[in-house]
């Protein structure tokens, strides 16, 4: 049995839904010599979240970041966190419901993604920094 973690850092990104997997492969443990196991994922920050989904058209992100911004709006009057911008409170939230972690079954040195799956970092705010990912590896060799 064989246990790794690394941090994976992404720069800045803009706000939006972002394929980050060839970053997560990249950055992450060496997969190559697992022949089973799973990789966890879990971003540091609380106003950014980690999905997966379609990793294939473009208009999927662009049309979850839409909807999240109406679902969870900007300048709600019931909101008190607002120190940090009108961005802050909404990120917050949506980081709730979408979530900090992901687990992702590793088979033959590979992520066991569906065809059509891509691991996204849901950037909730406007102007964010870097962020960090710990990525950590359990399995067999």
């Amino acid at each position: 049995m064989i246990w790794d973690q690394t941090t994976i850092q992404l720069p800045a990104l803009s706000r939006g839904f972002h394929i980050i997997t060839n970053e997560v492969v990249s950055q992450g443990p060496d997969l190559r010599n697992c022949q089973v196991g799973l990789l966890h994922l879990f971003l540091q920050h609380t106003s950014a979240s980690l999905a997966i989904n379609e990793n294939a058209d473009p208009d999927v992100r662009g049309d979850l970041e839409r909807h999240f911004n109406v679902m969870v709006p900007e300048n709600a009057p019931h909101y008190r966190h607002t120190v940090e911008g009108p961005d802050d409170m909404p990120a917050h939230i949506k980081s709730i419901l979408i979530g900090p972690s992901l687990t992702v079954p590793v088979s033959d040195g590979h992520l066991a993604l569906g065809t059509w799956q891509g691991i996204y970092l849901c950037e909730h705010r406007d102007h964010a920094g870097g962020r960090n990912i710990v990525a950590t590896l359990q399995g067999r060799w």
